[in-house]
């Protein structure tokens, strides 16, 4: 459990490895090639829902990103209707949680946005991230339209091909159905519990990483 303090201090290396150098984008070659081939063509906001293990750590590193708008920690991919925390934890209602992030396209663009995904937790791990174990820690991308499927399903298959990780990536790439937002408690979590062990130990780790390698993106 996220919240067993002596179990996070013991995985502390492996939870906060996400697989880069320090100050390193994971994918970069694969970014490159990327915003090459879907430049910015509009001033719009555009939404996309991902899930990457815990969503207060996700959430907290892409808070810190210019031009994204706004991040809702939730629940999506399941079968139970409206879902409580306490629902979700137990791996039975099928949702992963996940984060809704709104971004305006003139300043980050979705392939920004993806490889700060990718870069925000390790997408070879199935149905976990660190010691947070179950289907509910998936890594996954909902996608709205046929463009962000195309945009998602061709980053993955870069990342694949050149072999950027020393496994596959096994990042779920499937549809949007509904959102549902988390429990009010869950929003903002880092920011309003900063002295909490989970976020000390976990969570600060992984954003002083995140903030060196998006150094000249940061807010």
């Amino acid at each position: 459990m996220k919240h067993n303090i002596l179990i996070i201090m013991s995985f502390f290396v492996s939870l906060t490895s996400c697989g880069a150098g320090e100050g390193t984008l994971q994918n970069e070659k694969v970014f490159d090639e990327m915003q090459t081939a879907n430049s910015k063509t509009n001033t719009m906001t555009d939404t996309l829902t991902i899930g990457g293990g815990c969503f207060w750590c996700v959430e907290a590193q892409l808070q810190q990103l210019k031009g994204v708008l706004t991040v809702k920690s939730g629940y999506a991919g399941g079968q139970t209707k409206s879902p409580t925390y306490k629902e979700v934890c137990t791996g039975l209602t099928g949702h992963a949680e996940v984060i809704q992030v709104t971004f305006d396209n003139a300043i980050i663009s979705l392939d920004e946005i993806l490889a700060a995904f990718w870069q925000a937790h390790d997408p070879t791990q199935l149905n976990r991230q660190g010691n947070d174990v179950g289907t509910q820690y998936r890594s996954v991308i909902f996608y709205r339209n046929d463009e962000q499927k195309k945009i998602a399903e061709d980053y993955k298959q870069k990342l694949n091909d050149e072999k950027v990780y020393d496994q596959p990536v096994v990042t779920e790439i499937a549809p949007l159905t509904v959102f549902y937002e988390a429990e009010d408690y869950h929003q903002n979590y880092y920011n309003q519990n900063a002295s909490q062990g989970y976020c000390q130990f976990v969570i600060a780790p992984k954003l002083d990483k995140f903030r060196k390698v998006f150094k000249d993106k940061l807010k």
